[in-house]
């Protein structure tokens, strides 16, 4: 059995505690003396292997030691939070102040409102809908087909008891068109889902504004000159855009939007695939059977809509290349805006 040296290892505590300046290294001595692995601790492990009278002599000299060691670790710890709290106590009123730190709007958001106050502008009223919707409100009333391929399981999100989560914001055109008289103009901002797979320019979730006016002689010349005003407004310049025809079970005739690139200003890019063109949205005019099934009758009311992202939207505005950014939570991309 080794010699224990209790005077050895109170001289070389004393010193320790004398050198520790603060709570860790006040820890780091805890540990070396009285911590799971500690000398004290193992020291009264072998107590059980020495004769009696040597072991109560040594057992008492570890209890004298073991609590000097408590005590002095006990008032540097004392000393050590009471400066630490005079130190916070103290103010120096000759620093400068720190300008605290300040939440901002999402990207996505300051895009919406800003679209929502455009178009408030022009005369349109904001309305919203539900996210899950019934398969009549997503694809009958909008005249879309029992066999069309937006209805497939990968296309749509369904959900227990046969509903589902909506694909677009249009059917919030029907519900509002079944409790409202025209003439009337709304925009419909809001999220939707696809079930698809994410890159670059695809998401699960995503938003979009959806618009209708309908009136007894709205026109697609409406059409043209409410986005032409919209576009030019938005963008804080003037864009040039084209129709081309284009097919949509909702709306007849139908057409794709298409503006010259914000990027190269129509000179072709990798953005626009050289083309210098990028297409914005679908629109049409309001098909007779859409009317019909929110109840009203084709030969008196006519109309256009449209359906945009809202995230295409900012992407361009801001330049960023990537829609998965927008839902990403990483502050690096959110604090710029």
């Amino acid at each position: 059995m080794e010699k224990i040296d209790l005077k050895t290892i109170k001289k070389r505590s004393e010193n320790e505690f004398k050198k520790a300046v603060d709570l860790k290294e006040l820890d780091e001595i805890f540990k070396k003396y009285l911590g799971k692995k500690g000398e004290i601790t193992q020291i009264l492990k072998t107590l059980s292997k020495l004769p009696n009278e040597r072991r109560a002599k040594i057992g008492k000299g570890i209890n004298e030691l073991k609590n000097f060691l408590e005590e002095k670790i006990e008032d540097k710890k004392s000393y050590f939070t009471k400066a630490t709290e005079d130190k916070e106590e103290w103010l120096d009123i000759t620093a400068p102040g720190k300008k605290p730190v300040v939440g901002h709007l999402h990207p996505l958001t300051l895009i919406k409102r800003r679209i929502e106050e455009i178009f408030q502008a022009m005369g349109f009223s904001v309305v919203e809908g539900p996210e899950v919707e019934t398969e009549w409100y997503n694809f009958d009333a909008l005249n879309i087909q029992k066999d069309h391929p937006a209805r497939d399981f990968w296309d749509t999100l369904y959900l227990k008891g046969g509903n589902l989560l909506r694909t677009h914001t249009s059917p919030v055109q029907i519900r509002f068109m079944e409790k409202n008289e025209p003439p009337f103009r709304i925009i419909v901002p809001g999220r939707v889902f696809r079930h698809e797979a994410t890159d670059a320019k695809h998401e699960v979730n995503f938003y979009q504004v959806e618009g209708l006016m309908v009136g007894k002689d709205v026109s697609v010349a409406n059409f043209k000159a409410v986005i032409q005003e919209f576009l030019n407004r938005f963008y804080q310049k003037e864009i040039k855009l084209r129709l081309r025809p284009s097919f949509f079970p909702f709306t007849e005739p139908s057409f794709e939007i298409d503006i010259n690139c914000i990027v190269c200003g129509g000179k072709g890019c990798s953005t626009c695939l050289g083309q210098g063109w990028i297409e914005l949205m679908g629109a049409g005019m309001v098909h007779p059977n859409v009317l019909k099934n929110s109840g009203l009758d084709p030969r008196n009311w006519q109309g256009f809509a449209f359906g945009m992202g809202l995230d295409r939207l900012a992407m361009m505005k801001y330049k960023i290349n990537d829609i998965r950014l927008f839902y990403s939570g990483d502050l690096r991309f959110l604090q710029q805006f």
